[in-house]
């Protein structure tokens, strides 16, 4: 999908989205455990981004984590959402393809469901964007839809198009970036999921 039609597909949503998914979190301690893990491992080394951060649910979780974190996302409809739903947290506008922020400037990232829009032969750049802010020693958790075999598989999801990935599949491609994976997750769906989940735990040398 194009980012125009991403966003567009987002805002026309936006409302329904923040009220579906407002308390997913509470039925998902494992999600819950890999946050807790994020938040101990980057409290001390600097700012958090939530890229791709919605209607801001998790910016919300790691600031109640003690996390010094903001929010950056595609869509205008959910950056206005989650300033809403949280007037004290920084929610930005703006795309993973070319983040306004400067080299090394980050402590973590935390890119949660937000990379399964992106075309796969565009997540080099995205992934290149985010070796880019990190500072060396920083962290990167990226959760997203899983699949068996060797190659990504797009499906239609309730929003717009997204792939679904096999965990070394995408690991390969955040090494290629330059980014060391740590500990990965694979999770079985959930009752309110199609699909399993993967998490990966990745750091900048």
């Amino acid at each position: 999908m194009t980012e125009a039609a991403t966003r567009s597909a987002y805002d026309s949503v936006a409302v329904l989205y923040a009220d579906t998914f407002r308390d997913f979190l509470d039925d998902m301690p494992l999600d819950r455990a890999l946050l807790a893990a994020f938040a101990d491992l980057t409290r001390d080394s600097g700012p958090v981004a939530d890229l791709g951060c919605g209607p801001g649910r998790l910016t919300g979780h790691l600031a109640s984590l003690g996390l010094s974190v903001f929010g950056v996302d595609l869509s205008p409809g959910m950056v206005a959402q989650a300033r809403k739903e949280h007037p004290g947290l920084r929610f930005d506008e703006g795309t993973i393809t070319a983040l306004d922020l400067a080299d090394g400037s980050l402590g973590g990232i935390l890119a949660w469901f937000s990379t399964i829009h992106t075309l796969p032969a565009d997540l080099p750049r995205v992934f290149a964007e985010f070796h880019r802010v990190l500072a060396p020693g920083g962290h990167l958790l990226i959760a997203f839809q899983a699949c068996e075999g060797d190659t990504p598989q797009p499906f239609d999801h309730k929003v717009t198009l997204a792939y679904r990935w096999p965990l070394d599949g995408l690991s390969g491609l955040l090494r290629q970036a330059g980014l060391i994976e740590t500990a990965r997750l694979h999770r079985e769906p959930s009752e309110r999921e199609r699909f399993p989940a993967g998490h990966l735990l990745l750091r900048k040398p």
